[in-house]
């Protein structure tokens, strides 16, 4: 039986690992770009003046963003912590932000704390409209 050179084993597993990873960020890609369920809630969210405040290390706004999925690219998001700080914006120490995540109404009223989508739209006014069937 032929030995197989250790480093054809390490050029191997190399291959398979570029190959996951680029599978990987295609995948993502594509879920990222789809449209999402919540396109028009965010969108109206958006059209009323909510602004959500959060900071890029809270783990609450993250879950929040997630929510949305890629509908939240339609939120009018602060970050308030740019460029990497820990340290709170002027802009949201103007809002009267005190946690993260924040979201700020036209009427400038504020509710903190991860919110759902009931929330929201019962404090916003606009229409939570249910996903659509999946299509056979």
């Amino acid at each position: 039986m032929k030995k197989i050179p250790a480093s054809y084993l390490l050029y191997g597993a190399a291959g398979l690992a570029v190959v996951a990873l680029i599978a990987l960020i295609a995948t993502n890609k594509v879920t990222s770009s789809a449209p999402s369920d919540y396109d028009g809630f965010a969108q109206c969210l958006a059209d009323k003046g909510v602004k959500m405040y959060g900071a890029w290390w809270c783990p609450h706004c993250k879950a929040q963003k997630e929510l949305f999925g890629s509908a939240f690219k339609k939120i009018n998001y602060v970050e308030c912590s740019p460029n990497q700080s820990k340290d709170m914006s002027q802009e949201c120490k103007d809002a009267g932000v005190k946690g993260y995540p924040t979201w700020i109404f036209s009427d400038n009223s504020q509710v903190s704390g991860e919110q759902t989508f009931d929330a929201l739209a019962a404090k916003s006014g606009c229409e939570l409209l249910p996903a659509a069937p999946a299509s056979k």
